[in-house]
């Protein structure tokens, strides 16, 4: 794992705790961390944040990275996402708006608090190895279903988190996002049980 894409998340998790904004890790950075490591180029965050939070964000972040608060205000009018750009390696952070479905709601309730660093406490909100899953196959089949590292990262998560994986729920919650036999497949090429719990 990049010490460098741990401690530039780590700068964003800690403006977003100290504004009071729930946030999530997700993509590869989760995946990576659940499961097989790997190089990032950048790191996802999903993030609850409102147009009052906008102010506090830039001053907190400006002298370390690129921020644009038009940008963020855009975002956050239109649930979508913005990025910020670490200043001092130009590394990428991509921060999508939390929309208020229950999906995204269950979502980051099921978020996992990963300790990093005991002496310090130090510690990211993950997204959970199941919700973890189900965004690496949905970016799988958006992206025809031809992408060796999303595959792999989803078989890595799968592979390592075994015998914890909730999969009940990964089975209900494909089968509502219309994932099931990708799914399917996944636990298959992973050597997983495929009876129903």
């Amino acid at each position: 794992m990049q010490t460098e894409t741990i401690e530039i998340s780590l700068l964003l998790a800690e403006a977003f705790d100290r504004l009071g904004v729930e946030y999530l890790v997700g993509g590869s950075l989760a995946s990576s961390m659940h499961g097989i490591p790997r190089s990032t180029q950048d790191v996802d965050f999903v993030a609850a944040l409102e147009l009052r939070h906008i102010p506090a964000l830039v001053k907190l972040l400006q002298s370390a990275f690129y921020i644009d608060a038009d940008l963020i205000k855009e975002a956050i009018q239109r649930t979508s996402s913005f990025n910020v750009i670490h200043l001092a390696t130009m590394f990428k952070a991509d921060i999508f708006i939390m929309p208020q479905t229950p999906e995204a709601i269950e979502e980051m309730k099921r978020r996992q608090r990963v300790l990093l660093d005991e002496t310090t406490s130090t510690a990211l909100y993950l997204a959970s190895p199941e919700d973890t899953i189900l965004h690496k196959l949905r970016w799988f089949r958006m992206g025809g279903g031809v992408s060796e590292r999303q595959w792999h990262d989803i078989l890595g998560v799968l592979q390592v988190q075994a015998s914890h994986l909730d999969l009940a729920y990964l089975r209900q919650a494909a089968t509502q996002r219309n994932l099931l036999p990708l799914l399917e497949k996944s636990l298959t090429d992973a050597g997983l049980p495929q009876k129903c719990e």
